[in-house]
């Protein structure tokens, strides 16, 4: 077991249980909900574009001289 903490160490224990409190944790993270799923889609798409451009590069206009 852990040592007792004393006068003073439980006087800074409960000073500091303000900061785990659920509501100052995670904060971004429960504000943006999905936002990390809309960016592994955003990046999908982008490499996904990507590939699609070089498998399907516009042919360069042929120039026919039928003059």
């Amino acid at each position: 077991m852990a040592k007792p903490l004393g006068p003073t160490g439980e006087f800074f224990r409960r000073r500091d249980e303000w900061r785990k409190h659920p509501m100052l944790s995670n904060q971004l993270r429960h504000a943006t909900p999905g936002l990390g799923i809309a960016l592994v889609a955003f990046g999908i798409y982008l490499v996904g574009e990507q590939v699609y451009d070089k498998l399907y590069k516009p042919h360069p206009p042929t120039s026919s001289s039928s003059h």
